[in-house]
């Protein structure tokens, strides 16, 4: 199949400069975003022709009628690579133990005296979590390294932390006159006392 040349023609309303902007802003996306983007001005500027979004923005045209695809599905591709690899975490490897320490920790947990932040405080140390998460019946080969423990009950939303409950005021200036004061009163009084017996 031959495409005439003015359905491959430049799209009037972009300029050399514009078509290098839109190519570095796809170049710095990946995936579906990208995917998406490039679905976007094709359809903008290309009229949605993949052929003259490839000799356009020099984009693949297979990328973009894929995009095209999921824009009109709104399902999303997934290539093997992203979808099958990379590790899993501990969390969904083992979910009965974790909702077991989300629990623990929850029993040691505590807001911040200064109600800043969302987040729960907890004196349970890792090595705590780790006897108790035995005690309860997790076999040693669910359980995992300390480090990794800790990492888990940041990614829950506890911080492994003393709480402080609250801090003393500091010393002003005026205080040491305050307990002169004070003192020089309960002097007064006592020699009353004394004299009046």
């Amino acid at each position: 199949m031959v495409m005439p040349d003015s359905a491959l023609a430049l799209p009037q309303s972009l300029t050399p400069s514009h078509i290098a902007d839109l190519r570095l802003a796809a170049s710095t996306m990946t995936g579906a975003k990208r995917r998406a983007f490039e679905a976007e001005m094709t359809l903008k500027y290309c009229a949605g022709n993949p052929l003259q979004a490839e000799t356009t923005f020099g984009w693949s045209r297979r990328t973009v009628a894929l995009g095209l695809a999921e824009s009109r599905t709104g399902l999303l591709c997934l290539g093997a690579q992203s979808a099958f690899s990379g590790r899993k975490r501990w969390e969904e490897l083992h979910p009965q133990v974790a909702e077991a320490l989300r629990h623990l920790a929850e029993a040691h947990a505590q807001q911040a005296p200064t109600f800043r932040t969302s987040l729960a405080y907890t004196r349970l140390t890792v090595q705590a979590a780790l006897a108790a998460l035995r005690s309860q019946g997790s076999r040693e080969d669910q359980l995992p390294s300390p480090r990794t423990m800790a990492e888990v009950l940041n990614r829950m939303g506890f911080r492994l932390r003393k709480v402080v409950k609250a801090q003393p005021q500091k010393k002003i200036k005026e205080t040491n006159a305050i307990f002169d004061n004070m003192e020089k009163k309960t002097r007064q009084r006592r020699h009353r006392t004394a004299s009046n017996a």
